[in-house]
């Protein structure tokens, strides 16, 4: 894998609303989005190796969108790609869990400020971040999601964009995040999320996603068979599977504290694309990510706290 410098996120962040209080009628407000999750670990995981972690998308020019971008600054993560849109507000969503800390999800997004992405100039202090822009980067990251926020039209244009990077020497990680509410049926998003899948050079799928998109298929020959170039399937405590099978690929440690299952793909995800960008082989990539994905499942919330993340540097690292 040649050296990469940028690596561009693509995708949404919304408010997250949890650890709901009905007794006292409080809630724990916060800011995350699968890629944005992904992004801010990729930013603590490669902070001192010479990557710059761009996040891509649109906000609003509120409060809430204000302090969004502070934080991701804070995280050392390039906003400089981030839109403001005057007419749109971030959208929002509420976490429930149920006692073995399975996540449920309720969402207010149909108006979201990402939804406009890449669709040109609207009401605001800034244009915008345009395709032609993801260009400058060696790499970039995206998700189901993202394919399903946006526009067929833009959609089409996006899965373009990262044809013609994987053509040019690139690297394109692509999770196919599947929500089926985003999405007008089942077909619709199998037909665009494997258009990314015939694109992608890292494919990180999750086992249950590909089960509720392609019953009955296994989801590593299927991908491979559509182009992608390496593949990690996750399937939760079990550890990934990876296609093609790595000589040195071991048993996984076990979770043994599930609080919270939010973000632990995305984590995931962070640790594997963090280690195949600085060398490491696949089996150390999947090691790292699994590592990243047991500690974010022992606490609430998709984004580690920086303390619980320091902590776990070095299991993460190893």
């Amino acid at each position: 894998m040649k050296r990469v410098r940028r690596v561009a996120c693509i995708g949404e962040c919304m408010i997250e609303m949890s650890d709901w209080d009905p007794a006292a009628g409080t809630a724990r407000v916060g800011f995350a989005g699968d890629v944005l999750n992904t992004a801010v670990y990729l930013a603590r995981l490669l902070h001192d190796r010479d990557v710059d972690i761009c996040f891509v998308s649109n906000v609003g020019t509120d409060g809430f969108s204000d302090r969004m971008v502070a934080q991701w600054e804070e995280e050392g993560i390039d906003c400089r790609l981030v839109g403001r849109r005057a007419d749109r507000l971030p959208g929002v969503y509420a976490i429930e869990t149920d006692a073995a800390g399975e996540r449920f999800f309720r969402y207010w997004r149909s108006e979201s400020a990402a939804r406009t992405l890449f669709a040109g100039p609207g009401p605001g202090p800034g244009p915008g971040p345009e395709l032609h822009e993801l260009a400058a980067f060696d790499a970039i990251y995206l998700s189901g999601v993202t394919l399903a926020v946006l526009s067929p039209a833009v959609r089409e244009a996006l899965v373009e964009s990262a044809k013609e990077l994987r053509a040019r020497g690139g690297v394109v990680a692509f999770d196919g995040n599947y929500r089926p509410v985003l999405w007008p049926d089942v077909a619709t998003a199998r037909e665009a999320l494997d258009r990314m899948w015939a694109h992608s050079t890292i494919a990180l799928p999750s086992a249950d996603d590909e089960a509720a998109v392609n019953p009955g298929c296994d989801p590593a020959s299927r991908i491979a068979a559509l182009g992608a170039t390496e593949i990690a399937v996750k399937r939760g405590s079990a550890g990934p599977l990876l296609w093609p099978g790595a000589d040195d690929e071991n048993g996984y440690a076990a979770t043994t504290s599930v609080i919270d299952t939010t973000g632990a793909g995305d984590g995931f995800n962070a640790g594997y694309i963090a280690a195949r960008l600085t060398g490491r082989d696949r089996a150390a990539a999947a090691a790292a990510g699994h590592a990243l994905a047991r500690v974010i499942v022992g606490h609430r919330g998709a984004i580690l706290p920086r303390s619980a993340f320091d902590a776990a540097a070095g299991e993460i690292a190893a």
